[in-house]
């Protein structure tokens, strides 16, 4: 597994059984996440990069290093189903298999904090939004067989073959109000099936900022649509403090990866440029109920961004303390 990577390249990479909550509470779980003993700030990892491993491995080695919380790709060696911004044939998920998979992990004491989806709802065509609504219900319903309540995505990437337009497709007005109008949707679905979606911004894409990502959350209005901030993956267009001012009421998750400035790759934590003493601090005096989960790491550095991550927790204990 490399160590830094195009976005797209890793992410292409690769239902009952809890008690039902109203949409604004979190996901239920047999295994509690462990947390920090000074900030209370919990430290996951998402299961993107072990695709080599079965899911009964990842969370044996996960669990021996007392990492007790992951946000799951189901992109694992026994439950091949990641597919980036398209749709996978999951109907052989059944009920059974969706809970043998998720107690694998918590016979592990290893809570699964959110599943990845990650469809693309920007398509400009009706019948291929609708099947990828219909996917994402899908896996709502898998979700729910693993006893797990939030998902995520990001709003998809379109690119026609036609040469780019003027304003680019996910920037025009009218994608905008369709967009608005799937999230009605999404969350309609959401609601039913007693889930959380959270929506990650990127910059290159319709959520391009920490502002527009809030508008369109307001303009959504619900409380089955949430967000799910990656810093790193807006470090060129907003700073830190910018980020948490704009999204604080909607933030569920928070992705722990990095980025260099002004390149679209992404990398491990401790290899780009985020200040990683100020997200941590930001974290845990506005979000400390949300998880820190580790991204786009794998068997071969995981540990190093697991120790770059505590780090910066263990620096800015003070400062999360005084103003939390």
């Amino acid at each position: 597994m490399p160590s830094t990577w195009n976005r797209r390249q890793l992410l292409r990479a690769g239902a009952t059984a809890a008690a039902v909550l109203p949409c604004v509470a979190g996901s239920p779980s047999a295994a509690e996440p462990a947390a920090s003993p000074t900030t209370g700030l919990t430290i996951g990892i998402a299961t993107l990069g072990f695709a080599n491993y079965t899911n009964s491995q990842l969370a044996k080695e996960l669990s021996e290093q007392g990492i007790r919380t992951v946000q799951l790709f189901l992109s694992q060696s026994d439950s091949r189903y990641w597919k980036y911004n398209g749709r996978s044939d999951v109907s052989d998920l059944t009920t059974e298999r969706c809970q043998a998979i998720a107690g694998v992990y918590r016979e592990a004491g290893i809570s699964i904090h959110s599943i990845g989806v990650y469809t693309n709802l920007i398509h400009p065509d009706e019948a291929e939004r609708k099947a990828n609504l219909d996917y994402f219900e899908a896996m709502m319903k898998i979700a729910r067989a693993m006893g797990v309540r939030m998902l995520i995505t990001e709003a998809g990437h379109f690119r026609s073959d036609e040469p780019e337009p003027p304003v680019p497709h996910h920037f025009q007005e009218e994608v905008w109000k369709t967009m608005v109008a799937t999230g009605k949707e999404l969350a309609r679905r959401a609601e039913a099936h007693d889930a959380v979606v959270l929506c990650e911004p990127f910059f290159r894409g319709f959520l391009a900022s920490a502002k527009r990502t809030r508008l369109f959350l307001e303009d959504v209005d619900s409380p089955c649509v949430k967000a799910l901030l990656d810093p790193a993956n807006l470090i060129e267009i907003n700073d830190l403090d910018e980020m948490f001012q704009q999204l604080q009421p909607w933030i569920e998750c928070l992705h722990a990866k990095d980025r260099k400035l002004h390149v679209d790759r992404g990398v491990p934590a401790g290899q780009g440029d985020l200040d990683y003493e100020r997200f941590v601090t930001l974290a845990g005096q506005r979000t400390p109920h949300a998880p820190l989960i580790l991204e786009y790491v794998g068997p071969q550095d995981y540990q190093q961004a697991r120790a770059h991550l505590e780090n910066a927790i263990r620096k800015a204990g003070g400062a999360i303390k005084k103003d939390a």
